[in-house]
């Protein structure tokens, strides 16, 4: 017997159509890359997005093209995304954060044939171009007047483009298992892979990060996603804030902490997510200037693990939740976040920090396990580490190309190649990637736990840990740290800090000061380029 209702298929056009309709003046605004704070609303980007979708379709891009963005957050970025998945096409968001071969690459490998730009990455686009093939037409977010002077065929400013359009479209029919959106990966070890995604998967994912206990988004709420949009749909913010209608404030290229703080203060943001090196730029404009967060409520951290020190600060200077989150790319992305079950809402002092400090438990969606190398589930005693494996919805069954297959599994488990803990109520603690941890002695070392305590030293900016070869034990861990402007710790005053909060046999072989740590594309340290560092290196005790 089959139910009796309507086949109302799941695509993204309905989530712009539904803000346009129930929410045509609630505002979206954006640090525009030209310089003002532009104000726009769901009303207009519909009505837009429907000329880009015109325009598209009218230049003889057909369904199924990959359609490439090269830009930051901004109302005229998102116009083209729901204009682009509007006529039927794929968008592709291009991290610029990439050196331009891999941008190029990327393009070419996934056969984008146009590319929307924001003036900003016009440097880039005049490299990345000629290297692209498929590429057909390049549309430069921008109006005339700021319109840069370019070499290229083929190359329109956005708002003359869109001037000739009158809207006069209706969304193509897609189908939801039809492809919406792609994203690759940073492509740390061997070329990156792309994850697509589906109209279906973005709207149940949207669903999914727009609940309470989720990101907690409402029509009432005032929303500034500091994480961008080529970072994995900005964590479904592009998609959750317009569904349930929520304010949008978009930072464009500023994301240093006066900026940042300009939009949380005029713009009254209730909500906001970013990864942790954009809070840090925060917190030390709050400290230097005795500013306070008398709108925030919440904000949402995840890209790294959360230091205990920064959620302890929002939490005591500034009246802010800290909500730690876990997700990857191939998760569309938001897989846990650390929101309060039933048994916990009475925590206190540490014993709240120390459940803060994992990243959190399973939104409905998510299924989560924790195996050993023979694939055998083990237990959630918070304690034995595994290797972390999900499946869901909204995540990916496999890469664009066939690439990666040996992270697939027959039942549908994605190896998220994260080592992880998991204790009774659910919640998950990321230990490690499982290239990354350390291996001495027969036993595991969490660098994630060592960078986070060392990080909450009143001197340290950024701290990373390696593993260096030990005669005796294979490896030991290696303390690396930049220290904030102006200070001066010394390797003792930092062992001595983190004696006794770690087991002794974790605790670091040796401490090294350098001016600045390596970082991916995705602002995640480079573990990779650090190791290659610091290969020839030899503990002095060793």
């Amino acid at each position: 017997m089959h139910g009796l209702m309507q086949d109302w298929p799941l695509v993204c056009s309905r989530i712009i159509d539904y803000a346009g309709r129930q929410f045509p003046a609630r505002e979206v605004v954006d640090r525009s890359i030209e310089g003002p704070i532009r104000r726009t609303n769901y009303g207009q980007i519909r009505i837009r997005a429907l000329k880009v979708a015109q325009g598209l379709a009218r230049e003889g891009f057909k369904p199924g093209d990959r359609i490439g963005t090269l830009a930051w957050n901004s109302s005229r970025h998102l116009e083209a995304w729901y204009g682009i998945m509007g006529m039927g096409g794929v968008y592709h968001t291009l991290n610029p954060r990439l050196f331009p071969d891999q941008i190029a690459w990327i393009m070419n490998h996934a056969e984008d044939a146009a590319l929307f730009a924001d003036i900003t990455f016009m440097p880039i686009v005049e490299k990345v171009a000629p290297l692209v093939k498929s590429l057909r037409k390049v549309i430069v977010l921008t109006d005339a007047a700021h319109m840069p002077e370019t070499k290229l065929d083929n190359v329109v400013s956005y708002e003359e483009w869109l001037g000739g359009l009158d809207g006069d479209y209706t969304w193509y029919d897609s189908a939801e298992a039809d492809a919406s959106g792609m994203c690759y990966t940073s492509g740390t070890t061997g070329d990156p892979k792309g994850v697509v995604y589906s109209h279906r998967s973005n709207v149940l994912h949207a669903l999914i990060a727009a609940q309470v206990d989720a990101l907690g988004l409402g029509s009432r709420e005032v929303v500034l996603p500091v994480v961008p949009m080529f970072h994995a749909n900005a964590w479904s913010i592009a998609h959750s804030a317009p569904m349930v209608g929520s304010k949008l404030v978009m930072p464009g290229a500023r994301m240093d902490g006066e900026a940042i703080y300009e939009l949380l203060d005029t713009e009254k943001v209730t909500l906001s997510a970013a990864v942790p090196t954009v809070w840090l730029m925060l917190l030390q404009y709050l400290e230097e200037t005795g500013k306070k967060l008398p709108h925030l409520r919440k904000v949402v951290i995840g890209g790294s693990a959360c230091p205990r020190s920064m959620t302890q600060k929002f939490r005591d200077n500034y009246d802010v939740d800290v909500i730690h989150a876990w997700g990857m790319t191939e998760m569309s992305p938001l897989g846990s976040l650390g929101s309060l079950k039933p048994q916990m809402a009475d925590l206190t002092g540490d014993a709240l920090l120390d459940l803060k400090e994992k990243q959190g438990y399973a939104p409905f969606g998510v299924e989560m396990k924790i195996t050993d190398d023979d694939n055998r589930e083990l237990t959630w005693d918070g304690k034995t580490f595994g290797r972390l494996k999900v499946r869901g919805p909204a995540v990916a069954k496999a890469y664009y190309g066939g690439a990666g297959t040996d992270q697939f599994d027959d039942e549908g488990w994605f190896d998220t190649g994260d080592v992880a803990h998991i204790d009774a109520d659910g919640y998950m603690q990321i230990t490690d990637r499982a290239k990354d941890v350390i291996k001495s002695g027969g036993e595991w070392i969490s660098t994630i736990d060592l960078e986070n305590l060392a990080v909450g030293h009143p001197d340290v900016a950024e701290a990373a840990v390696i593993g260096v070869v030990h005669p005796k034990w294979d490896e030991r861990p290696l303390l690396v740290i930049v220290r904030k402007p102006g200070r001066e710790p010394s390797k003792e005053e930092l062992l001595a800090y983190m004696e006794g909060k770690v087991a002794k046999w974790w605790m670091p072989d040796d401490v090294v000061f350098v001016e600045e740590i390596p970082h991916t594309a995705t602002g995640k340290i480079q573990k990779i380029t650090l190791r290659e560092q610091f290969k020839d290196y030899r503990f002095p005790t060793a």
